[in-house]
């Protein structure tokens, strides 16, 4: 599995959605990974990336890195550390790996890394493990 089968319309990696990142994945042993350029559509301050769409792409590629792993789950907490202002135009390299994993719980530890290999950004993230049939029932669109 490399998509959530969500009529191909996810803000995060779905290749038809106009207003969407179009995120592509891929897996290196326990780490999932994605690259992204930002424009200038999503900067905040003039010039530098908005902080929120930088927490979306973190938030995106733990996600996903469940999802790679036939896990069904949704974000329960984020937490997010800025330490480095991030550019428009730069290529961005957004890494996830899995922390722990207690019944339920999966807990996700994420990072954004600038073209030089600094971390920009860093995520902490709980996951709450559901089942595919709630889902389906719960969010139509997901069949």
């Amino acid at each position: 599995m490399s998509k959530p089968p969500d009529e191909n319309m996810c803000f995060g990696c779905s290749p038809q959605n106009p207003v969407g990142l179009k995120l592509k994945f891929e897996q290196d042993g326990d780490v999932c990974r994605s690259y992204f350029i930002a424009g200038p559509v999503h900067q905040g301050w003039r010039g530098i990336v908005h902080g929120g769409l930088l927490a979306t792409l973190l938030d995106e590629v733990m996600a996903q890195w469940l999802w790679m792993r036939g896990i069904t789950a949704m974000t329960m907490e984020m937490t997010t550390r800025y330490s480095r202002s991030v550019r428009v135009g730069e290529r961005l390299t957004v890494e996830a790996s899995m922390t722990s994993a207690r019944g339920r719980l999966i807990e996700m530890a994420g990072r954004l890394l600038l073209p030089d290999g600094t971390v920009a950004v860093r995520a902490k993230a709980k996951f709450l493990k559901v089942k595919p049939e709630k889902v389906k029932k719960e969010v139509p669109a997901i069949e």
